[in-house]
């Protein structure tokens, strides 16, 4: 029970998770196309609007791009599904011995690379235009021409593949009864063959159409001066894109599902009337039902008045206020960049003080790497210099022999008399004790009455 449920989960989210990577992109880019963004995206969301659809039937280019690419798919259906048909029904009607081999010629351009199909188509195409001296504006140098068989020389093998499949379950005993009744091979054909070939034909059609609407590697060679859209759209990815190239998808994708509601429904139509056809061979008329007209069909109505009431919701939601809600989105983004550009500022003054602050501090430890020898001065001008210094430097010097009592030449101690610790005065040299100084007054004093009395 549990584990039934377990199954079922996983089953389930691989579901989903299958189908999100399936869409994902598909919904992200058709909400672009809404967004009033000049750059195709989804956030941040700025207004709504349908104004790309707009610009899109306004471009030029693009608008000649599609219109060529439309052309260039319906000549490709022209030509390849023709010749797809005859290819099957040759590979259907030739011996099993002879079958392989034309099989594998007719299937080698899918294996040829685009770009090969380009060049090759474009060099043949020339050199018989050179041939029948073909002038420049010639349909043999005609971009539109060369694109349409260039493509259609591997599209056909796509169509081939589509009729083999359908004619493997064809009876030839019908064509061989309607020969016998005395109808002729175009009749056989006409009346036989084709509306059993009916919905082969249209996949066919289908197919090649939508391989010739997307095809670039061998347009881009074959088409000359001219563009088609995804030439178009390649140079706009180059260049730079805006929204309009979503706006191009969604109605791309709109006119697709269009397309397959239409056709879901004209197949149901159909299987209706064959079991009518059915009821009314076996002869049951009471099972059988009035056939409603195409446009009372309840699928189509819905799918009108849903297509209408998105329609209608875009227009109004697109067109009512936009240029006041551009307005206001305008001014809050200035209003975010002043801020932005404030808080910018801010740090720049913050980290320009942090950085002189550092660089104030790697000077400051700069200043006290010192001299050798200068390890206890702090700085020049410090106020320690002036205390202690000369009690360390009695401590640590040791003053010259004979100089022990002088501090230094212009020590304060000098002025004062000599300490108990001072040796005694010298003795004078012999004849010389009287005089205590050369400049002494009282040499002055004892010299004059000396002299008179030695008269």
């Amino acid at each position: 029970m549990i584990q039934g449920r377990i199954q079922n989960f996983l089953v389930i989210g691989f579901v989903a998770l299958f189908f999100a990577y399936l869409f994902g992109p598909l919904i992200v880019m058709g909400l672009t196309a809404f967004n009033t963004s000049g750059f195709p995206r989804v956030s941040p969301w700025d207004c709504f609007t349908v104004e790309w659809f707009d610009v899109l039937m306004q471009d030029a280019r693009l608008v000649t791009g599609v219109r060529n690419s439309l052309l260039i798919g319906i000549g490709v259906v022209l030509l390849a599904v023709p010749i797809g048909l005859a290819g099957a029904l040759m590979l259907m009607q030739i011996g099993p011995r002879l079958r392989p081999w034309l099989y594998t010629v007719t299937i080698s351009p899918i294996l040829v690379p685009g770009v090969v199909l380009g060049i090759s188509t474009l060099l043949f195409w020339d050199r018989i235009g050179l041939m029948f001296g073909a002038e420049e504006d010639s349909i043999f140098y005609d971009g539109i021409f060369l694109t349409i068989v260039g493509q259609a020389t591997f599209i056909s093998a796509y169509a081939m593949l589509i009729f083999i499949a359908r004619l493997q379950r064809f009876d030839p005993a019908l064509e061989e009864a309607a020969l016998d009744l005395g109808a002729s091979h175009t009749q056989t054909f006409r009346k036989i063959l084709l509306p059993f070939l009916r919905p082969a034909i249209g996949s066919a059609a289908v197919l090649a159409f939508l391989a010739s609407f997307e095809n670039y590697n061998t347009t881009i060679f074959t088409i000359v001066s001219s563009s088609t859209l995804t030439t178009v759209l390649a140079s706009k990815v180059r260049y730079g894109i805006d929204p309009s190239i979503s706006a191009l998808a969604v109605s791309i994708v709109f006119l697709t599902l269009v397309g397959a509601v239409i056709f879901e429904i004209s197949k149901r139509r159909e299987t209706r009337r064959a079991r009518s056809q059915m009821a009314v061979a076996r002869g049951e008329e009471t099972k059988v039902r009035k056939q409603r007209p195409f446009l009372t069909e309840p699928a189509f109505i819905m799918f009108v008045l849903i297509v209408v009431a998105g329609l209608g919701t875009v227009y109004f939601s697109g067109t009512v206020g936009v240029e006041e809600c551009k307005i206001a989105v305008k001014e809050q983004r200035q209003a975010e960049i002043k801020r932005k550009i404030e808080r910018r500022q801010q740090q720049q003054m913050f980290q320009s003080a942090v950085d002189t602050q550092s660089q104030s501090s790697s000077d400051q430890e700069d200043s006290k790497v010192t001299a050798k020898g200068t390890e206890g001065y702090q700085s020049v001008f410090s106020p320690g210099n002036l205390q202690g210094e000369i009690e360390t430097q009695a401590e640590e010097e040791q003053p010259v022999k004979g100089t022990e009592g002088y501090q230094s030449v212009f020590s304060p101690g000098n002025l004062v008399s000599p300490s108990s610790d001072e040796p005694e005065e010298e003795k004078p040299v012999k004849g010389t004790e009287g005089y205590q100084n050369v400049f002494a007054p009282e040499n002055l004093s004892n010299q004059v009455p000396a002299e008179n009395s030695g008269n």
